[in-house]
Protein backbone atom coordinates (compact mmCIF):
# COMPACT_ATOMS: atom_id res chain seq x y z
CA UNK A 1 0.00 0.00 0.00
CA UNK A 2 2.93 2.52 0.77
CA UNK A 3 4.60 2.41 -3.01
CA UNK A 4 1.47 4.46 -4.14
CA UNK A 5 2.19 6.89 -2.22
CA UNK A 6 4.98 7.16 -4.91
CA UNK A 7 2.43 9.09 -7.16
CA UNK A 8 0.67 10.96 -4.90
CA UNK A 9 3.12 13.90 -5.40
CA UNK A 10 2.32 14.02 -9.14
CA UNK A 11 -1.77 12.69 -8.37
CA UNK A 12 -2.69 15.33 -5.63
CA UNK A 13 -1.77 18.52 -7.54
CA UNK A 14 -3.32 17.02 -10.83
CA UNK A 15 -6.41 16.22 -8.89
CA UNK A 16 -6.72 19.43 -6.83
CA UNK A 17 -5.92 21.47 -9.98
CA UNK A 18 -8.99 19.58 -11.88
CA UNK A 19 -11.31 20.88 -8.47
CA UNK A 20 -10.30 24.44 -8.97
CA UNK A 21 -10.95 24.45 -12.16
CA UNK A 22 -14.24 23.30 -12.25
CA UNK A 23 -14.92 25.84 -8.74
CA UNK A 24 -16.03 28.79 -11.27
CA UNK A 25 -17.61 31.19 -7.71
CA UNK A 26 -17.08 34.35 -8.04
CA UNK A 27 -15.68 34.18 -4.25
CA UNK A 28 -11.90 32.84 -4.14
CA UNK A 29 -12.69 32.14 -0.05
CA UNK A 30 -14.01 28.96 -1.69
CA UNK A 31 -10.74 28.23 -4.07
CA UNK A 32 -8.34 28.99 -0.83
CA UNK A 33 -9.71 26.21 0.98
CA UNK A 34 -9.45 23.98 -1.94
CA UNK A 35 -6.08 24.66 -2.09
CA UNK A 36 -5.06 25.21 1.37
CA UNK A 37 -6.63 20.90 1.99
CA UNK A 38 -4.25 20.16 -1.42
CA UNK A 39 -1.58 21.68 -0.45
CA UNK A 40 -1.32 19.92 3.57
CA UNK A 41 -1.87 16.61 2.45
CA UNK A 42 0.91 17.35 -0.51
CA UNK A 43 2.71 18.31 2.58
CA UNK A 44 1.67 15.13 4.71
CA UNK A 45 2.67 12.97 1.69
CA UNK A 46 6.52 14.97 1.55
CA UNK A 47 6.88 13.66 4.44
CA UNK A 48 5.47 10.48 4.47
CA UNK A 49 8.10 10.45 1.42
CA UNK A 50 10.95 11.02 3.28
CA UNK A 51 10.45 8.48 6.04
CA UNK A 52 9.83 5.88 3.48
CA UNK A 53 13.38 6.51 2.20
CA UNK A 54 15.30 7.00 5.20
CA UNK A 55 16.50 3.78 5.49
CA UNK A 56 17.61 3.65 1.48
CA UNK A 57 15.09 1.96 -0.27
CA UNK A 58 14.37 2.72 -3.39
CA UNK A 59 10.86 2.54 -4.66
CA UNK A 60 9.49 2.54 -7.80
CA UNK A 61 5.68 2.61 -9.44
CA UNK A 62 5.23 0.78 -12.94
CA UNK A 63 1.82 2.91 -14.03
CA UNK A 64 -0.06 0.59 -15.52
CA UNK A 65 1.83 -2.76 -14.53
CA UNK A 66 3.84 -2.00 -17.49
CA UNK A 67 6.66 -3.42 -17.14
CA UNK A 68 10.21 -1.20 -17.34
CA UNK A 69 11.93 -0.26 -19.75
CA UNK A 70 8.49 -0.31 -21.73
CA UNK A 71 6.30 1.38 -19.06
CA UNK A 72 6.39 4.59 -17.18
CA UNK A 73 8.22 4.54 -14.09
CA UNK A 74 8.27 6.84 -11.06
CA UNK A 75 11.19 6.20 -9.02
CA UNK A 76 11.33 7.37 -5.21
CA UNK A 77 14.65 7.57 -3.65
CA UNK A 78 16.40 9.72 -1.11
CA UNK A 79 17.11 12.29 -3.99
CA UNK A 80 14.05 12.81 -5.05
CA UNK A 81 12.04 12.43 -1.91
CA UNK A 82 14.29 15.84 -0.49
CA UNK A 83 13.57 17.43 -3.90
CA UNK A 84 9.99 16.88 -3.90
CA UNK A 85 10.10 17.99 0.24
CA UNK A 86 11.85 21.49 -0.37
CA UNK A 87 9.04 21.90 -3.29
CA UNK A 88 6.27 21.50 -0.96
CA UNK A 89 7.41 23.77 1.53
CA UNK A 90 8.01 26.30 -0.72
CA UNK A 91 4.29 25.81 -2.64
CA UNK A 92 2.65 26.21 0.77
CA UNK A 93 4.52 29.31 1.80
CA UNK A 94 3.70 30.70 -2.14
CA UNK A 95 -0.04 29.84 -1.77
CA UNK A 96 -0.19 31.79 1.82
CA UNK A 97 1.17 34.74 0.12
CA UNK A 98 -0.82 34.87 -2.61
CA UNK A 99 -4.22 34.28 -0.69
CA UNK A 100 -4.02 37.58 0.91
CA UNK A 101 -5.45 38.55 -2.50
CA UNK A 102 -2.66 38.14 -5.14
CA UNK A 103 -4.69 35.22 -6.05
CA UNK A 104 -8.02 37.42 -6.78
CA UNK A 105 -6.59 38.78 -9.94
CA UNK A 106 -6.79 35.59 -11.79
CA UNK A 107 -9.69 33.03 -11.66
CA UNK A 108 -7.34 30.26 -12.43
CA UNK A 109 -4.58 31.19 -10.20
CA UNK A 110 -4.93 28.37 -7.79
CA UNK A 111 -5.46 25.53 -10.21
CA UNK A 112 -2.18 26.49 -12.55
CA UNK A 113 -0.37 26.89 -9.32
CA UNK A 114 -1.31 22.85 -8.60
CA UNK A 115 -0.41 22.15 -11.84
CA UNK A 116 3.49 23.74 -11.45
CA UNK A 117 3.72 21.98 -8.50
CA UNK A 118 2.43 18.80 -10.64
CA UNK A 119 5.31 19.56 -13.09
CA UNK A 120 7.87 20.52 -10.84
CA UNK A 121 7.25 16.80 -8.70
CA UNK A 122 6.86 14.71 -11.78
CA UNK A 123 10.17 15.73 -12.95
CA UNK A 124 12.06 15.22 -9.48
CA UNK A 125 10.01 11.58 -9.60
CA UNK A 126 10.43 9.84 -13.40
CA UNK A 127 12.59 7.41 -13.83
CA UNK A 128 11.89 8.02 -17.47
CA UNK A 129 13.96 11.09 -19.86
CA UNK A 130 10.80 11.14 -21.94
CA UNK A 131 8.65 12.17 -19.48
CA UNK A 132 11.17 14.36 -17.67
CA UNK A 133 10.69 16.30 -21.12
CA UNK A 134 6.90 15.70 -20.64
CA UNK A 135 6.91 17.05 -16.80
CA UNK A 136 9.47 19.92 -18.15
CA UNK A 137 6.48 20.85 -20.39
CA UNK A 138 3.45 20.66 -18.05
CA UNK A 139 5.77 22.97 -15.58
CA UNK A 140 6.58 25.42 -18.17
CA UNK A 141 3.15 26.06 -19.71
CA UNK A 142 1.93 26.45 -15.90
CA UNK A 143 4.79 28.81 -15.69
CA UNK A 144 3.73 31.33 -18.66
CA UNK A 145 0.24 31.44 -17.52
CA UNK A 146 1.56 32.57 -13.64
CA UNK A 147 4.40 35.01 -14.84
CA UNK A 148 1.68 36.97 -16.99
CA UNK A 149 -0.70 37.20 -13.74
CA UNK A 150 -2.63 40.53 -13.20
CA UNK A 151 -1.01 41.39 -16.53
CA UNK A 152 1.37 44.63 -17.31
CA UNK A 153 3.13 45.35 -20.18
CA UNK A 154 6.74 44.44 -18.33
CA UNK A 155 5.64 40.58 -17.64
CA UNK A 156 4.01 40.29 -21.23
CA UNK A 157 7.56 41.47 -22.96
CA UNK A 158 9.28 38.91 -20.24
CA UNK A 159 7.01 36.37 -20.51
CA UNK A 160 7.27 36.65 -24.65
CA UNK A 161 11.13 35.97 -23.74
CA UNK A 162 10.57 33.08 -21.70
CA UNK A 163 8.38 31.39 -23.78
CA UNK A 164 10.78 32.00 -26.58
CA UNK A 165 13.77 30.36 -25.14
CA UNK A 166 11.61 27.59 -23.28
CA UNK A 167 10.04 26.45 -26.47
CA UNK A 168 13.76 26.25 -28.30
CA UNK A 169 15.14 24.66 -24.85
CA UNK A 170 12.16 21.31 -25.48
CA UNK A 171 12.70 21.50 -29.35
CA UNK A 172 16.43 20.45 -28.69
CA UNK A 173 15.47 18.26 -25.71
CA UNK A 174 13.16 16.12 -28.17
CA UNK A 175 15.94 16.07 -30.65
CA UNK A 176 18.16 14.92 -27.96
CA UNK A 177 15.83 12.22 -26.56
CA UNK A 178 15.34 11.06 -30.41
CA UNK A 179 18.53 10.50 -30.76
CA UNK A 180 19.21 8.29 -27.74
CA UNK A 181 15.96 6.44 -28.64
CA UNK A 182 17.40 5.84 -31.96
CA UNK A 183 20.77 4.93 -31.12
CA UNK A 184 20.24 3.00 -28.12
CA UNK A 185 16.45 2.04 -28.33
CA UNK A 186 15.17 2.86 -24.58
CA UNK A 187 14.29 6.47 -22.97
CA UNK A 188 14.41 4.40 -19.34
CA UNK A 189 16.95 5.58 -17.00
CA UNK A 190 18.02 2.89 -15.80
CA UNK A 191 18.10 1.08 -18.74
CA UNK A 192 19.88 3.83 -20.54
CA UNK A 193 22.78 3.60 -17.83
CA UNK A 194 23.21 -0.30 -18.74
CA UNK A 195 23.21 0.47 -22.46
CA UNK A 196 25.43 3.42 -22.58
CA UNK A 197 28.00 1.00 -20.92
CA UNK A 198 28.02 -1.30 -24.09
CA UNK A 199 27.82 1.51 -26.64
CA UNK A 200 29.61 0.68 -29.77
CA UNK A 201 32.13 3.07 -30.95
CA UNK A 202 30.33 3.85 -34.03
CA UNK A 203 27.28 4.74 -31.70
CA UNK A 204 29.48 6.55 -29.53
CA UNK A 205 29.15 9.87 -31.55
CA UNK A 206 25.56 10.21 -31.44
CA UNK A 207 25.18 9.40 -27.97
CA UNK A 208 27.48 12.09 -26.62
CA UNK A 209 25.80 14.42 -29.14
CA UNK A 210 22.60 13.69 -27.70
CA UNK A 211 24.40 13.96 -24.31
CA UNK A 212 25.82 17.16 -24.92
CA UNK A 213 22.39 18.24 -26.44
CA UNK A 214 20.75 17.68 -23.41
CA UNK A 215 23.45 19.37 -20.81
CA UNK A 216 22.35 22.14 -23.17
CA UNK A 217 18.70 22.32 -22.21
CA UNK A 218 19.25 21.52 -18.38
CA UNK A 219 21.94 24.86 -18.41
CA UNK A 220 19.27 26.76 -19.75
CA UNK A 221 16.68 26.13 -17.11
CA UNK A 222 19.50 26.23 -14.77
CA UNK A 223 20.31 29.46 -16.64
CA UNK A 224 23.66 29.48 -17.00
CA UNK A 225 25.61 31.55 -19.28
CA UNK A 226 26.00 32.29 -22.03
CA UNK A 227 21.95 31.03 -21.59
CA UNK A 228 21.08 33.38 -18.55
CA UNK A 229 19.65 36.72 -19.48
CA UNK A 230 16.30 35.18 -19.85
CA UNK A 231 16.40 34.55 -15.75
CA UNK A 232 16.61 38.28 -14.28
CA UNK A 233 13.56 39.80 -16.79
CA UNK A 234 11.50 37.12 -15.82
CA UNK A 235 12.33 37.04 -12.10
CA UNK A 236 11.79 40.27 -11.68
CA UNK A 237 8.69 40.58 -12.92
CA UNK A 238 6.56 37.79 -12.06
CA UNK A 239 4.32 38.80 -8.64
CA UNK A 240 5.55 37.70 -5.46
CA UNK A 241 3.71 34.26 -4.83
CA UNK A 242 4.77 33.13 -8.41
CA UNK A 243 8.58 34.41 -7.45
CA UNK A 244 8.54 32.38 -4.99
CA UNK A 245 8.15 29.27 -6.73
CA UNK A 246 9.98 30.03 -9.33
CA UNK A 247 12.72 29.83 -6.87
CA UNK A 248 12.63 26.12 -7.69
CA UNK A 249 12.85 26.00 -11.38
CA UNK A 250 16.30 26.90 -11.51
CA UNK A 251 17.09 23.91 -9.27
CA UNK A 252 14.61 21.05 -11.42
CA UNK A 253 17.92 22.05 -13.81
CA UNK A 254 20.31 21.01 -11.09
CA UNK A 255 18.50 18.23 -10.01
CA UNK A 256 18.70 16.96 -13.86
CA UNK A 257 22.05 17.22 -14.03
CA UNK A 258 22.89 15.43 -11.13
CA UNK A 259 20.46 12.52 -11.95
CA UNK A 260 21.56 12.29 -15.51
CA UNK A 261 25.02 12.75 -15.37
CA UNK A 262 25.63 10.50 -12.58
CA UNK A 263 23.28 7.47 -12.92
CA UNK A 264 23.72 7.51 -17.26
CA UNK A 265 26.95 9.07 -17.88
CA UNK A 266 28.81 7.94 -14.42
CA UNK A 267 32.25 5.70 -14.74
CA UNK A 268 29.83 3.03 -16.62
CA UNK A 269 29.91 4.95 -19.82
CA UNK A 270 33.51 4.48 -20.59
CA UNK A 271 34.71 6.88 -22.47
CA UNK A 272 31.65 9.44 -22.80
CA UNK A 273 31.78 9.37 -18.27
CA UNK A 274 31.54 12.95 -16.72
CA UNK A 275 32.66 14.85 -20.41
CA UNK A 276 30.04 17.49 -18.98
CA UNK A 277 32.33 18.28 -15.41
CA UNK A 278 34.88 20.75 -17.63
CA UNK A 279 31.62 22.41 -19.11
CA UNK A 280 29.91 22.40 -15.93
CA UNK A 281 32.80 24.05 -13.63
CA UNK A 282 33.54 26.79 -16.89
CA UNK A 283 29.52 27.60 -17.28
CA UNK A 284 29.81 27.64 -13.05
CA UNK A 285 32.32 29.81 -12.89
CA UNK A 286 31.21 32.38 -15.71
CA UNK A 287 28.11 32.55 -13.90
CA UNK A 288 29.31 33.69 -11.11
CA UNK A 289 31.23 36.29 -12.30
CA UNK A 290 28.55 37.93 -14.53
CA UNK A 291 25.72 37.01 -11.73
CA UNK A 292 28.03 39.73 -8.77
CA UNK A 293 28.40 42.31 -11.65
CA UNK A 294 24.78 42.47 -12.16
CA UNK A 295 24.08 42.36 -8.53
CA UNK A 296 26.68 45.35 -8.42
CA UNK A 297 25.45 47.23 -11.33
CA UNK A 298 21.45 46.45 -10.50
CA UNK A 299 19.43 49.74 -10.01
CA UNK A 300 16.07 47.72 -8.98
CA UNK A 301 15.57 45.41 -6.08
CA UNK A 302 14.20 42.74 -7.28
CA UNK A 303 16.45 42.55 -10.52
CA UNK A 304 19.20 42.69 -7.52
CA UNK A 305 17.73 39.62 -6.37
CA UNK A 306 17.56 37.83 -9.80
CA UNK A 307 20.85 38.48 -9.92
CA UNK A 308 21.60 37.04 -6.78
CA UNK A 309 19.96 33.74 -8.15
CA UNK A 310 22.41 33.34 -10.84
CA UNK A 311 25.43 33.77 -8.64
CA UNK A 312 24.04 30.92 -6.28
CA UNK A 313 23.04 28.60 -9.63
CA UNK A 314 26.41 29.28 -10.74
CA UNK A 315 28.25 28.47 -7.12
CA UNK A 316 26.27 25.03 -7.91
CA UNK A 317 26.81 24.17 -11.02
CA UNK A 318 30.50 24.88 -10.51
CA UNK A 319 30.38 22.78 -7.75
CA UNK A 320 28.94 19.70 -9.63
CA UNK A 321 31.50 20.06 -12.29
CA UNK A 322 33.91 19.04 -9.58
CA UNK A 323 32.73 15.84 -9.47
CA UNK A 324 33.33 14.37 -5.82
CA UNK A 325 31.14 12.80 -3.33
CA UNK A 326 31.96 16.03 -0.79
CA UNK A 327 31.16 19.01 -3.77
CA UNK A 328 27.65 17.07 -4.87
CA UNK A 329 26.77 16.79 -1.04
CA UNK A 330 27.47 20.50 -0.53
CA UNK A 331 25.53 21.15 -3.53
CA UNK A 332 22.27 19.67 -1.94
CA UNK A 333 23.32 21.36 1.72
CA UNK A 334 23.34 24.48 -0.32
CA UNK A 335 20.21 23.67 -2.29
CA UNK A 336 17.33 24.27 0.42
CA UNK A 337 18.96 27.65 1.69
CA UNK A 338 19.63 29.11 -1.54
CA UNK A 339 15.89 28.34 -2.39
CA UNK A 340 13.91 29.55 0.78
CA UNK A 341 15.90 32.85 1.17
CA UNK A 342 15.88 33.85 -2.21
CA UNK A 343 12.10 33.06 -2.64
CA UNK A 344 11.67 35.01 0.72
CA UNK A 345 13.68 38.08 -0.69
CA UNK A 346 11.22 38.49 -3.43
CA UNK A 347 8.29 38.08 -0.90
CA UNK A 348 9.94 41.39 0.79
CA UNK A 349 11.26 43.00 -2.16
CA UNK A 350 7.55 43.19 -3.36
CA UNK A 351 6.44 44.53 0.35
CA UNK A 352 9.01 47.41 0.05
CA UNK A 353 7.73 48.26 -3.26
CA UNK A 354 4.01 48.74 -2.34
CA UNK A 355 4.67 50.55 0.78
CA UNK A 356 6.99 53.20 -1.40
CA UNK A 357 4.16 54.07 -3.87
CA UNK A 358 6.23 54.86 -7.68
CA UNK A 359 9.51 54.46 -6.64
CA UNK A 360 9.10 50.66 -5.79
CA UNK A 361 11.65 48.44 -5.83
CA UNK A 362 13.84 50.98 -7.65
CA UNK A 363 17.32 51.82 -5.39
CA UNK A 364 15.99 55.55 -5.23
CA UNK A 365 15.78 58.21 -2.48
CA UNK A 366 11.70 57.97 -1.77
CA UNK A 367 9.48 57.91 1.12
CA UNK A 368 9.45 56.21 4.66
CA UNK A 369 7.83 52.67 4.50
CA UNK A 370 5.08 52.25 6.98
CA UNK A 371 6.82 49.15 8.07
CA UNK A 372 10.47 50.05 8.34
CA UNK A 373 11.56 47.86 11.29
CA UNK A 374 9.97 44.45 10.30
CA UNK A 375 11.12 44.87 6.45
CA UNK A 376 14.41 46.57 7.53
CA UNK A 377 15.00 43.35 9.69
CA UNK A 378 14.11 41.00 7.25
CA UNK A 379 16.18 42.24 4.31
CA UNK A 380 18.69 42.24 6.72
CA UNK A 381 18.46 38.74 7.94
CA UNK A 382 17.90 37.77 4.34
CA UNK A 383 21.07 39.99 2.58
CA UNK A 384 23.13 38.54 5.11
CA UNK A 385 22.22 34.98 5.03
CA UNK A 386 22.10 34.76 1.15
CA UNK A 387 25.88 36.31 0.70
CA UNK A 388 27.38 33.95 3.25
CA UNK A 389 28.09 36.48 6.48
CA UNK A 390 27.95 34.18 9.90
CA UNK A 391 26.45 33.00 11.95
CA UNK A 392 23.62 32.62 8.78
CA UNK A 393 22.57 29.88 6.61
CA UNK A 394 25.04 30.71 3.69
CA UNK A 395 28.22 30.95 5.17
CA UNK A 396 27.98 27.20 6.57
CA UNK A 397 26.91 26.26 2.79
CA UNK A 398 29.32 28.08 1.20
CA UNK A 399 32.57 27.18 3.39
CA UNK A 400 30.98 23.52 2.52
CA UNK A 401 31.87 24.18 -1.28
CA UNK A 402 34.84 26.18 -0.92
CA UNK A 403 36.26 23.26 0.92
CA UNK A 404 35.43 20.92 -1.50
CA UNK A 405 37.88 22.57 -4.15
CA UNK A 406 41.62 21.20 -5.11
CA UNK A 407 44.12 22.74 -6.62
CA UNK A 408 43.57 25.11 -9.54
CA UNK A 409 39.56 24.74 -8.86
CA UNK A 410 39.84 25.92 -5.45
CA UNK A 411 42.11 29.00 -6.40
CA UNK A 412 39.06 30.18 -9.11
CA UNK A 413 36.42 28.83 -6.71
CA UNK A 414 37.53 31.07 -3.62
CA UNK A 415 38.13 34.38 -5.64
CA UNK A 416 34.96 33.90 -7.49
CA UNK A 417 32.93 33.14 -4.45
CA UNK A 418 34.93 36.03 -2.61
CA UNK A 419 34.43 38.69 -5.31
CA UNK A 420 30.96 37.88 -5.45
CA UNK A 421 30.11 37.99 -1.80
CA UNK A 422 32.37 41.31 -1.80
CA UNK A 423 30.19 42.86 -4.84
CA UNK A 424 26.47 41.60 -2.79
CA UNK A 425 27.62 43.30 0.19
CA UNK A 426 28.77 46.73 -1.30
CA UNK A 427 25.47 46.62 -3.93
CA UNK A 428 23.15 45.59 -0.94
CA UNK A 429 24.51 47.65 1.79
CA UNK A 430 23.73 50.88 -1.07
CA UNK A 431 20.60 49.65 -1.74
CA UNK A 432 19.28 49.16 2.06
CA UNK A 433 20.47 52.35 3.14
CA UNK A 434 18.96 54.31 -0.06
CA UNK A 435 15.52 52.45 0.89
CA UNK A 436 15.85 52.26 4.22
CA UNK A 437 17.76 55.72 6.02
CA UNK A 438 17.78 58.10 3.15
CA UNK A 439 13.96 57.97 3.40
CA UNK A 440 12.33 61.01 3.14
CA UNK A 441 10.69 62.49 6.73
CA UNK A 442 6.80 61.17 5.77
CA UNK A 443 5.41 57.96 5.57
CA UNK A 444 2.32 57.54 3.03
CA UNK A 445 -0.93 55.74 4.57
CA UNK A 446 -1.51 53.98 1.25
CA UNK A 447 0.31 51.06 0.63
CA UNK A 448 0.30 46.81 1.81
CA UNK A 449 1.26 46.42 5.29
CA UNK A 450 2.78 42.69 5.53
CA UNK A 451 -0.29 40.74 7.87
CA UNK A 452 -0.17 37.04 8.97
CA UNK A 453 -0.26 35.84 5.62
CA UNK A 454 2.52 37.82 3.50
CA UNK A 455 4.26 38.74 6.60
CA UNK A 456 3.88 34.63 8.03
CA UNK A 457 5.60 33.51 4.16
CA UNK A 458 8.73 35.94 4.16
CA UNK A 459 9.23 35.37 7.95
CA UNK A 460 8.76 31.28 7.59
CA UNK A 461 10.52 31.53 4.15
CA UNK A 462 13.72 33.15 5.82
CA UNK A 463 13.86 31.62 8.98
CA UNK A 464 15.99 29.15 6.90
CA UNK A 465 18.54 31.19 7.69
CA UNK A 466 18.43 30.37 11.19
CA UNK A 467 17.16 26.66 11.27
CA UNK A 468 19.71 25.54 8.60
CA UNK A 469 22.79 26.23 11.44
CA UNK A 470 20.66 24.79 13.94
CA UNK A 471 20.33 21.82 12.36
CA UNK A 472 23.82 21.55 10.30
CA UNK A 473 25.18 18.47 10.97
CA UNK A 474 21.62 16.12 10.50
CA UNK A 475 21.33 18.25 7.25
CA UNK A 476 24.70 17.20 6.19
CA UNK A 477 24.90 13.85 7.15
CA UNK A 478 21.28 13.32 4.98
CA UNK A 479 22.91 15.09 2.17
CA UNK A 480 25.77 12.33 2.39
CA UNK A 481 23.53 9.61 2.41
CA UNK A 482 21.93 10.70 -0.57
CA UNK A 483 25.05 11.05 -2.49
CA UNK A 484 26.70 7.82 -1.53
CA UNK A 485 22.87 6.48 -2.90
CA UNK A 486 23.74 8.28 -6.06
CA UNK A 487 27.49 6.51 -5.90
CA UNK A 488 25.62 3.39 -6.53
CA UNK A 489 23.79 3.63 -9.52
CA UNK A 490 23.27 -0.46 -9.82
CA UNK A 491 20.89 -0.33 -6.53
CA UNK A 492 18.76 2.26 -8.79
CA UNK A 493 19.52 -0.16 -11.65
CA UNK A 494 18.06 -3.31 -9.73
CA UNK A 495 15.81 -1.59 -8.09
CA UNK A 496 13.71 -0.52 -11.40
CA UNK A 497 14.82 -3.38 -13.86
CA UNK A 498 15.80 -6.09 -11.30
CA UNK A 499 18.79 -6.81 -12.20
CA UNK A 500 22.64 -5.34 -10.88
CA UNK A 501 24.64 -4.64 -13.77
CA UNK A 502 28.65 -3.89 -12.51
CA UNK A 503 28.43 -0.74 -13.31
CA UNK A 504 30.83 0.43 -11.49
CA UNK A 505 30.80 4.06 -8.66
CA UNK A 506 29.67 6.97 -10.98
CA UNK A 507 30.72 9.64 -8.63
CA UNK A 508 34.64 10.08 -7.92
Amino acid sequence: MMHHLVIAPIALPMLFACLLMLERSVLPHRRRVLALVGTTLQLLVAVALLWMTRDGTIWTYQLGEWQPPFGIVLVLDRLAAYMVTISTLLGAAAMLYASNGQDAKGTNFHALFQFQLMGINGAFLTGDLFNLFVFFEILLIASYALLLHSGGRKRTLAGMHYVILNVAASSFFLIAAGTLYGTLGTLNMADLAVKVAHVSERQQGLVEAAALMLMAVFLLKTAILPLHFWLPRAYAAAPGSVAVIFAIMTKVGVYSLLRVYTLIFGDQAGNIAYFAHQWLWCGGIATIAVGALGVFSSPDLRIQISYLTLVSVGTMVAALGMGTVDSYSAVLFYLPHTTFITAGLYLVAEAIGRQRGRAGTRIVKSRQLRQPYLLGTLYFVGTLAILGIPPFSGSIAKVMILTTAQGTQAAWLWAMVLLSTLLGLISMSRAGTTIFWRAGEDASTRGALLNWRTGGAAIALLSVALLVPLFAYPLSGFTHDIVAQLAAPGDYVQAVLGQAPNLGESVQ
